[in-house]
């Protein structure tokens, strides 16, 4: 379940960045550039989200797997399926949609976003199945 929580917290970390990335510049709603606030909310969370990649670096290790390049790849299909998302959607209504997302997670405790990220729903699953008992 560790495991499975910091993938959910890379994930939502990686679409936090492409929401700040596409909507810094279009969402007049948004008085600050939301890159910014990003890199603020990745600042104020540094110690979870370096907590939740040692253990993704921990559990590639014990699989044989190069975690450098497995995490690397996790955040990068996490970011071009959002990416893929904005793609598909005018960039105002994208940002519309998932903009205040950013807003959210930056009102949250360490707390908050460690429920977030390990509530699991079935249109985000995680990449290794969950274990059983």
């Amino acid at each position: 379940m560790e495991q499975a929580e910091a993938e959910q917290g890379l994930r939502i970390h990686s679409e936090l960045m492409v929401i700040g990335l596409n909507c810094r510049h279009l969402y007049s709603a948004y008085p600050e550039d939301l890159y910014q606030k990003y890199k603020r909310f990745t600042s104020n969370n540094g110690v979870l989200f370096a907590d939740y990649e040692q253990k993704l670096y921990s559990f590639f290790s014990q699989q044989g797997k190069d975690p450098d390049a497995s995490i690397n790849a996790l955040r990068t299909g996490y970011a071009n399926k959002i990416s893929s998302d904005a793609a598909t959607m005018r960039p105002d209504l994208f940002c519309r949609m998932y903009a205040p997302r950013i807003d959210k997670a930056m009102a949250m405790s360490t707390a908050e976003i460690r429920k977030w990220a390990s509530t699991f729903f079935p249109s985000h699953p995680v990449k290794y199945p969950l274990c059983s008992g």
